[in-house]
């Protein structure tokens, strides 16, 4: 396993700019750390949730441009991929990559949650292209991975992919527990979870929070590391469902 050893500033969204680009990343992502951080600069109005932006940021990103089979011309399109937000309090990172996939404007990172504004503080799949589920309430995207999973199981739709990207301390939600134990009993290949381990959970868990999804398989990765997110996102075998733990920064 590799861990950050960068530590975040707490500044607010319209600051997130700098934070973005002294990350450690690879040589390779220079381009994509430096157009993310002019979107991220766009909005405004929700700093509190400026940490919870800033540490799923490299995960959305390299997910949304390496390895998600989701497009702006296929948002309909029945064998596309799925991403489910269950960390949804903290959007900001998810509106910036959206907008720079194409799937919604630029412009509209200019009003978050204005009273004519479809970016609210909590994505909403009516009204934003390309968002599967309205998210906010934390602790219930991963049962509904689960579901949509068995969902496109039942419908014959075998290559799609269903990817859900929880927090740590959202895993001390019991209908997480269900939701894991649920998919590794049953096998359910199809789904990954994406861990973003900030150190919030209060309690914490032995053995690390790979430990928890029995039944699964896992990967540890370095959470600011595009190549290491790569590769873990794309280690799943086949047989189990696959949790991909993300470390980044411990959060404040």
């Amino acid at each position: 396993m590799t861990t950050s050893t960068s530590t975040p500033n707490g500044s607010p969204l319209r600051s997130l700019r700098s934070s973005v680009a002294s990350a450690p990343y690879d040589a390779h992502s220079l381009s994509a750390r430096a157009r993310l951080g002019e979107l991220l600069t766009r909005l405004t109005g929700d700093e509190k949730h400026a940490p919870s932006a800033y540490s799923t940021l490299d995960v959305l990103w390299v997910l949304y441009d390496r390895v998600l089979r989701a497009s702006p011309g296929s948002v309909d399109d029945p064998d596309r991929d799925r991403f489910l937000l269950s960390k949804g309090h903290g959007p900001a990172a998810y509106y910036a990559v959206l907008a720079a996939k194409g799937f919604i404007p630029e412009e509209w990172l200019d009003d978050l949650a204005g009273p004519d504004s479809r970016l609210g503080h909590h994505p909403d799949r009516l009204l934003v292209p390309g968002v599967e589920i309205g998210s906010g309430s934390l602790g219930h995207g991963l049962g509904l991975g689960v579901g949509t999973a068995l969902g496109l199981r039942a419908q014959g739709l075998t290559d799609p992919r269903v990817y859900v990207l929880v927090g740590d301390a959202e895993l001390d939600e019991g209908s997480n527990h269900e939701a894991i134990a649920y998919a590794g009993t049953t096998g359910l290949d199809s789904l990954t979870a994406i861990v973003i381990d900030n150190q919030s959970s209060t309690h914490g868990w032995p053995g690390g929070l790979a430990s928890r999804f029995h039944g699964w398989t896992s990967s540890t990765v370095d959470g600011r590391n595009h190549d290491a997110i790569e590769a873990g996102l794309r280690a799943h075998t086949g047989a189990a469902p696959h949790v991909v733990v993300a470390v980044v920064e411990k959060k404040g």
